[in-house]
């Protein structure tokens, strides 16, 4: 009993000590209680403990901001499916995303590829739908003139000859592209351009048509001289293969005319690029630059007369592997820096650079030879955008299941084309030219066939393998990035990511050889992911497609270079 009692004793006088600490916070508490709801008190009373309970009241607004930031924490679903179809269909429907919603910049995205870098993904799938049946880049622009004009514009309208708009009318080429409604006029007036647009927008058509159309007017001119042919304009693509195909294009526009259209490509030696200009000059003349810059040198021909110069696909022609030559380009050739230099005598070339992306340096390289002021720009409303008339799926597999899934794939395909007089084209990219030949060996195993197309194959042989993929002989098309850029694909309905992108510019390419300005409706990109540095890119474009932005990382404008400061050396 003794015992007890010391410990009572001691468990009494330790709660003492503790009541003699704390009783400045109990009386300013009550204190608190008294002002806030009974009146104030004088502040050097000290109230005895009671049994009262505090409420502390929060004002509404500041609960809605709390709730707030509970969703954007992922501690509340927010409910991303409402009426309507389907943007994002996952596997698992918790991820599912209506097309009528659309995620804020500063709001938490929930990814359906979240955790894709687990070896437990593989099989795991989702698709972006098309939101539309149609490209935005043919039917925008028309709606809006519709509305406005009761019909929409066609090619008539835009002051171009009438055996152009006759020649395109065969073609079943009648109303123009949103790009070239915004370029064909300013082209027509004398400018310089930077036209930034998707891929299959019509770009090829947006800058040949005015071309041809003035240098028909030079030739039909008073001053024009009989039986005399100067070059005048200069095209520089980046492959052969690009070469041939905007030469065709060149050729179709011009024959009314009867003005002349030739094609430099290099892979051949110098023999055959004398050849081209032994014969004189041509009024068109389309090149690539190692080629180009070879006939320079041996002055095969003369810039001096040039009425226009075009760079097509400014994001390749400008990267490193190019950029010197064309720099050398176009130094070379006599530049305008105002749309008054390009008329009368001694007129100066315009400028026209076209392209999707345009990488760090383009401003330095242009400042040299024009005035980046005097540009018009040219941008597509929907650049760098996922495309919303395309579908695209994006399948976790493993690397040892991707050719059978390859197989299904085009089994899939061509029982739905079963009736149909020309069969889909397929067009499967590999990031290597040995991951196209052993493909090929193992589609050759299966009996499926296919062409194939990679860079290390002579440019002639590439040239005649794309043609025959053009015509149809073959369905199925095998190849690199080499077949991406700009390659006019139109009878393409499905593409395949074989091995996943290395860029958001490369998928942008590979997946634009779909949908494109007149080719085949329903157009599809299937994409096989892999490896766990594929998913930060397909992550990048999940979370595009849920918010409706742009793709990061991807440039559209140029802006003027930095002046250089020099220090001076005392």
């Amino acid at each position: 009993m003794h015992s007890t009692k010391v410990s009572h004793l001691a468990l009494v006088a330790h709660n003492a000590l503790l009541l003699r600490n704390v009783s400045p916070f109990v009386n300013a508490l009550h204190r608190f209680r008294d002002y806030g709801g009974n009146g104030p008190t004088r502040f050097g009373h000290s109230s005895a403990p009671t049994n009262e309970t505090v409420v502390i009241r929060i004002p509404q607004h500041m609960q809605r901001r709390i709730e707030n930031a509970k969703e954007l924490r992922g501690k509340k679903k927010i409910p991303t499916i409402r009426a309507g179809k389907l943007l994002i269909q996952s596997k698992n429907t918790e991820h599912n995303q209506s097309a009528g919603y659309a995620f804020g910049k500063f709001e938490q995205t929930t990814l359906s590829s979240k955790g894709w870098k687990h070896n437990k993904s593989f099989g795991d799938y989702f698709i972006i739908n098309n939101t539309k049946s149609v490209a935005p880049f043919v039917t925008e622009r028309q709606q809006e003139e519709s509305v406005k004009e009761g019909k929409a514009i066609e090619f008539g309208q835009l002051r171009i000859n009438k055996e152009l708009v006759q020649t395109l009318n065969m073609a079943n080429i009648t109303h123009p592209t949103t790009v070239q409604l915004q370029t064909i006029p300013k082209v027509l007036k004398g400018n310089n351009i930077l036209c930034a647009a998707e891929t299959g927008s019509g770009k090829t058509l947006s800058y040949l048509l005015p071309i041809v159309h003035k240098l028909q007017l030079d030739k039909s001119s008073e001053d024009y001289i009989e039986n005399t042919r100067t070059l005048g304009c200069l095209i520089v693509v980046p492959s052969r293969e690009l070469a041939e195909q905007v030469a065709s294009v060149s050729r179709f526009l011009c024959a009314p005319f009867h003005m002349l259209t030739k094609t430099v490509g290099g892979g051949r030696g110098i023999g055959p690029i004398k050849t081209v200009f032994r014969k004189g000059p041509a009024d068109i003349l389309v090149a690539t630059p190692g080629a180009l810059i070879k006939a320079l040198r041996r002055r095969y021909l003369d810039l001096s007369t040039l009425s226009f110069l075009v760079v097509d696909e400014a994001d390749t022609m400008f990267d490193p592997s190019f950029s010197g030559m064309l720099e050398s380009i176009l130094l070379q050739t006599n530049i305008a820096r105002a749309p008054s230099e390009t008329k009368g005598p001694g007129s100066k070339a315009q400028l026209l650079v076209v392209g999707a992306t345009f990488p760090g340096g383009v401003a330095e390289v242009l400042a040299q030879v024009t005035d980046l002021g005097s540009m018009v720009t040219i941008k597509s409303k929907n650049l760098h955008l996922l495309m919303p008339h395309v579908k695209q799926t994006f399948l976790k597999v493993k690397g040892c299941d991707k050719l059978l899934e390859l197989q299904q794939v085009l089994k899939e395909l061509q029982h739905e084309t079963r009736g149909e007089e020309v069969g889909a084209g397929v067009v499967v990219f590999c990031n290597k030219a040995s991951t196209v030949n052993w493909l090929g060996y193992a589609l050759d195993e299966l009996r499926v066939k296919h062409l194939r197309l990679q860079g290390e194959m002579p440019s002639a042989v590439r040239t005649g393998i794309f043609r025959s993929f053009q015509k149809g002989t073959v369905d199925l098309l095998i190849c690199t990035d080499i077949a991406s850029r700009g390659l006019d694909t139109s009878r393409v309905r499905l593409v395949v990511n074989y091995d996943c992108p290395e860029s958001h510019t490369d998928y942008i390419h590979r997946a634009g050889r779909v949908g494109r300005a007149g080719g085949v409706e329903e157009g599809e990109v299937l994409s096989f992911v892999t490896h766990p540095w594929d998913v930060e890119l397909v992550q990048a474009i999940e979370t595009s497609a849920r918010r409706r932005s742009a793709l990061p990382g991807m440039k559209s404008a140029i802006s003027k270079p930095k002046a250089v400061v020099e220090e001076s050396q005392e």
